[in-house]
């Protein structure tokens, strides 16, 4: 099974406790805790700092599942959930990967911290969900809601904590072993 996991900086794996852009190690990422639980081959196309791109890029022919969790640096940079979710429709719309062999996810909500001084910005990235839900429910891909899933953030109230990253490998983890595409032909660890 080949996972392409797409995001940005909470799918990098950003440790925001160090001024230089670090990231956790590879025993506290959620990506790499999904990859020794399922066995399966899983890229971490995460990127600090990334917003939906204007352009979607040539995913590997191959590719079983592709995750894409985006969209909280674009409400950072000024946009609704609306003009969010317009510009994730695009980016979606233009994949060659087959739609059933996606899953898009909207983000955990931030919280007030370093980054996040206002309350709008909570409101707009607990809307973009239910944005997201709908775009998925159209476009016939996969969902899920990680703001579901009691992902700790760190004090800037946007990055996960190595916590976090945990927590958020738990629930993927319980949203794929519950869905047919994601197991088909597969035999997941059980363990990490």
């Amino acid at each position: 099974m080949k996972v392409i996991c797409y995001g940005d900086s909470n799918t990098y794996g950003f440790d925001p406790r160090g001024w230089l852009g670090g990231r956790y190690d590879a025993d506290n990422r959620w990506v790499d805790i999904l990859a020794r639980r399922t066995g399966w081959e899983i890229l971490n196309w995460g990127m600090n700092g990334r917003a939906i791109p204007s352009q979607a890029p040539a995913f590997p022919a191959d590719t079983d599942l592709l995750m894409v969790m985006l969209g909280t640096n674009d409400l950072l940079q000024g946009r609704t959930p609306s003009e969010t979710a317009q510009r994730m429709l695009r980016f979606l719309a233009e994949l060659t990967v087959e739609h059933d062999k996606i899953l898009l996810i909207a983000p955990p909500p931030v919280a007030f911290g370093a980054w996040v001084q206002e309350q709008r910005l909570i409101d707009a990235s607990a809307e973009l969900a239910v944005q997201y839900r709908a775009l998925a429910e159209r476009l016939g891909v996969r969902f899920a809601d990680a703001g579901a899933w009691g992902v700790g953030l760190a004090y800037d109230g946007v990055h996960f904590t190595e916590q976090g990253h945990w927590a958020f490998a738990e629930g993927i983890w319980k949203e794929l072993i519950v869905s047919p595409a994601a197991s088909e032909n597969t035999s997941p660890n059980t363990s990490y």
